[in-house]
């Protein structure tokens, strides 16, 4: 259904030759017989893995699915291409770190930068019908992303995961119970208007998340984004 990137293929063999798997590949082919239009594009739904390898991760950004409309998701959660509108999730990301760390906001949303210095900007889902969000939950992705998720959990390196809205903060206890390494798990409600103000603006998990891969002795991450 897939090609995995190397560094993940091994972690990640198991579900893909599970049944469900397979199903959701059936699924995903026959979606788009009909004229059904899936985001993101085939050749970017393992965008996450192949920009941020499974050794380089530091940091886990888990989001819940694509972005559902025309020329915003293109593999990496919460990421927009150059030229892309900035969404209000994103938006409001932006809005903490200015507060967080002093940072100008960008004119941008296109978070590439962050996956090449070992943030994986994971969904749990990797695909979606357009128009529909959600449309893809419990279609078979669960079972790879939570795969992915534990191969991460279980390194001996430092990680820090930040779970933003109730369906990244549903895989604590996954992340938690495969932990082998220093591991800081920071929970918040999602960055949606619809919730941003009940605790994940001002929650400061930039800073505090660079204050840890700094005590780990890692380098911290530059949020900043090339102009």
């Amino acid at each position: 259904m897939i090609s995995i990137p190397e560094t993940w293929r091994n972690a990640l063999a198991p579900p893909l030759a599970s049944p469900l798997l397979h199903k959701l590949g059936e699924f995903l082919k026959a979606e788009e017989l009909t004229g059904r239009i899936i985001y993101p594009p085939a050749g970017t739904r393992l965008a996450a893995l192949a920009l941020t390898p499974l050794p380089a991760v530091k940091v886990m950004i888990l989001g819940q699915d694509p972005y559902h409309g025309p020329d915003q998701a293109h593999g990496l959660a919460f990421s927009v291409p150059r030229g892309q509108r900035v969404p209000p999730s994103l938006v409001n990301i932006f809005k903490e770190q200015e507060t967080d760390l002093g940072l100008p906001r960008p004119a941008h949303g296109h978070l590439e930068s962050w996956a090449r210095q070992g943030v994986l900007l994971l969904n749990t889902v990797l695909t979606v019908e357009a128009g529909q969000a959600a449309s893809h939950q419990g279609r078979g992705w669960e079972l790879f992303t939570d795969a992915a998720i534990s191969a991460v959990a279980e390194r001996s390196a430092p990680c820090v995961y930040l779970l933003w809205g109730s369906c990244a903060r549903a895989k604590a206890p996954l992340i938690r119970e495969a932990s082998s390494g220093p591991t800081l798990v920071l929970e918040a409600p999602h960055p949606s208007p619809l919730s941003a103000h009940r605790g994940f603006l001002g929650c400061r998990h930039f800073s505090r998340t660079n204050a840890f891969l700094a005590e780990q002795g890692c380098e911290a991450i530059d949020w900043r984004l090339p102009a």
